[in-house]
């Protein structure tokens, strides 16, 4: 299967807040091509391109926006993973969570994440930060090839 190129992965075990930011990030432009996997272990599968997205074959995303309390394998063994393989340790990683507490926020730096997005409860105030995020990622930083 021939995949078009993603510019975003979104891993999100909420199939709200996933809806959220793919209304978001459609409506405002920011992003042609997005992919929403639903944990870390396919987040992985995805990056890597097994699995389901063996022949995937066409590069890393430009942005991946993470979540951190996910089952199966959560936002901080994601992270890890991606910063100990020289194919992905450069993607920008943006921890977009639920979580104010600051051993998350802590072990996210550690791990060598981008960008730590406590997502607002309310929903207009939940868009308008994605869209920000998107905005910063997606258009004014400047990524390596």
């Amino acid at each position: 299967m021939q995949y078009q190129h993603v510019e975003i992965l979104l891993v999100e075990d909420s199939s709200a807040d996933a809806e959220m930011t793919l209304r978001t990030l459609e409506r405002r432009g920011i992003a042609n091509r997005i992919e929403w996997v639903r944990d870390g272990v396919e987040a992985l599968e995805f990056l890597r391109c097994e699995g389901p997205w063996a022949g995937r074959g066409n590069g890393h995303p430009r942005l991946v926006l993470l979540d951190l309390k996910m089952p199966r394998m959560d936002g901080l063994q994601v992270l890890e993973q991606m910063r100990a393989d020289p194919r992905l340790d450069t993607i920008p990683v943006v921890m977009m969570t639920s979580s104010r507490e600051e051993g998350d926020l802590v072990a996210s730096y550690r791990l060598g994440v981008n960008s730590y997005i406590v997502k607002p409860v309310d929903f207009d105030a939940f868009a308008e930060t994605v869209a920000q995020v998107g905005m910063y990622w997606m258009l004014a930083n400047e990524a390596p090839p």
